[in-house]
């Protein structure tokens, strides 16, 4: 279950995630995903929940400026951040929900996804939405992080923050983030959305960051983890992020710092 506070990215989580947890997690799943959907050679492609637009940063480095490109997440301020990164008219922006996409069918060649099916709270919803606006011949392309323990960083961080707060952990990127990772669950709810063709591979790739604290100030105050932490006690954001700092550096160097991370990568028709 997605609890509410997990897609809540606001106040200034968009500028920090944008700035510290991009680099650290998305740059490489971004090249990967936008490689992909460029070598269907799309003349209309939308991503859904853009986030602040790493994704289609790559995509629109990668396809021809005559293809039109619709980036589309449901909160605004993500949106906003993304837009500062983007030269004008390149893209179009548009707050929407994944689940109730305001675009006719059959309206694109491509449909992509960076890490962000795992937030829907109806994941098959999601997906026939993505199969709506296909057209015929066209591809849903996504990705979802595999489970917390192959994500070196996120995993320190939540037991960290677990022994901070025994009595009620922080569960955000367990529960969310790393909580979609199931394949056959996966198989089974694009299939009940209708797609017939499924193809679905796990890569491995680093998660690299100059110092520990770097880590800690993505994680506790690039997410929607800072709004667990600071519901649980907003004094305490600071020593949470000094303790997730001293965690990651106990185990991966006081320098810079290199962890393993595993994402999964559908291709849907």
């Amino acid at each position: 279950m997605v609890e509410t506070t997990d897609k809540v990215f606001a106040g200034s989580i968009p500028e920090i995630y944008d700035r510290f947890m991009v680099p650290l997690i998305f740059e490489p799943y971004a090249v990967d995903l936008a490689e992909r959907v460029a070598a269907l050679a799309p003349n209309d492609v939308l991503e859904t929940a853009a986030g602040t637009g790493v994704l289609t940063r790559a995509l629109a480095g990668r396809l021809p400026a005559s293809t039109r490109i619709v980036a589309t997440d449901l909160n605004q301020a993500m949106l906003d951040q993304a837009a500062k990164r983007q030269p004008p008219g390149a893209v179009a922006w548009r707050q929407a929900d994944a689940l109730a996409l305001p675009f006719a069918d059959r309206s694109f060649d491509a449909v992509a996804c960076q890490f962000g099916a795992m937030f829907f709270p109806d994941k098959v919803q999601g997906y026939r939405e993505a199969r709506r606006v296909l057209r015929p011949g066209g591809r849903f392309l996504f990705n979802v992080w595999d489970k917390i323990a192959d994500n070196e960083f996120a995993d320190v961080v939540t037991l960290t923050l677990a022994e901070m707060f025994p009595a009620d952990p922080p569960r955000f990127m367990a529960r969310t983030p790393h909580g979609h990772h199931d394949v056959e669950r996966i198989r089974q709810d694009l299939a009940a959305a209708g797609f017939a063709d499924t193809s679905i591979d796990a890569v491995d790739a680093r998660s690299r960051a100059p110092s520990a604290r770097d880590v800690a100030i993505a994680y506790c105050q690039g997410t929607p983890l800072r709004n667990e932490i600071e519901t649980r006690d907003a004094a305490r954001l600071e020593e949470a992020t000094d303790r997730a700092a001293a965690a990651v550096a106990q185990r991966f160097g006081w320098g810079a710092v290199d962890g393993r991370i595993r994402a999964i990568v559908i291709s849907a028709s």
